[in-house]
């Protein structure tokens, strides 16, 4: 017989402790967990929630939450975030309207109230990415949308981590970086199906990044079956 037909696989049996008040909670595809992770201070992280809903945050099982949005940071932002995630949180300092200077001290201030990492948007020049990890002692983590951007110059600029967000084109744009460098931990979105978070994982992303549903498209799933009742 051969050897190979021999060797059985063994499922890890993994016990589940769920409460009464918490069982309700966003769960990551489980596909994510094809992904090798990236192992951050002694944190090993695969799954990325991207929200700063604090609702979300306080309800989900991934393993770190990605708090990036469209507005100027704000250290009272951060703090709100830090208080309520119980998982390791990247928080976005800017990069693109908001730099310089106010990127710095908004990074330091998110570093001393425990953010895992800073990230910083696709417009944000490498010297600032330079000064900013001269400045914290956490990975700066860079977005990238485009496998046309200067991957080589971000990587020497100081980069501990590429953020891929490049919606369909995300596979595209990770496989390039892994043309470039080996070794560079990638983060990626990988969509909502789990073909699509294969597909960015098998082209090289690290760890996956995961869109839940609003609060709103939540709620109202629940106000359905509420109205159900009568």
């Amino acid at each position: 017989m051969d050897t190979k037909q021999q060797i059985v696989k063994k499922v890890k049996y993994v016990p589940e402790i769920k409460g009464v008040y918490r069982s309700n909670y966003i769960e990551l595809p489980s596909c994510i967990s094809e992904a090798s992770g990236i192992r951050i201070f002694g944190k090993r992280i695969k799954s990325v929630l991207f929200s700063t809903d604090v609702a979300i945050i306080r309800n989900t099982n991934a393993d770190s939450v990605i708090a990036v949005y469209p507005f100027t940071p704000q250290l009272l932002i951060t703090q709100a975030l830090m208080l309520a995630s119980d998982v390791p949180v990247f928080c976005g300092v800017g990069g693109g309207h908001t730099t310089g200077k106010r990127s710095i001290n908004i990074a330091i201030h998110a570093e001393f109230q425990g953010a895992i990492g800073v990230v910083v948007n696709s417009p944000t020049p490498n010297e600032l990415v330079t000064e900013l990890k001269n400045a914290v002692d956490i990975p700066v983590v860079v977005t990238v949308v485009s496998e046309k951007e200067d991957i080589e110059g971000r990587i020497e600029a100081g980069a501990s981590i590429l953020n891929v967000s490049g919606a369909a084109n995300t596979p595209k744009i990770v496989r390039r970086i892994r043309e470039i460098s080996k070794t560079i931990p990638i983060i990626a979105t990988g969509g909502n199906s789990e073909k699509s978070i294969l597909t960015t994982i098998e082209a090289g992303a690290n760890a996956i990044t995961y869109t839940p549903p609003s609060t709103a498209e939540i709620f109202s799933d629940t106000m359905k079956k509420y109205r159900n009742r009568f």
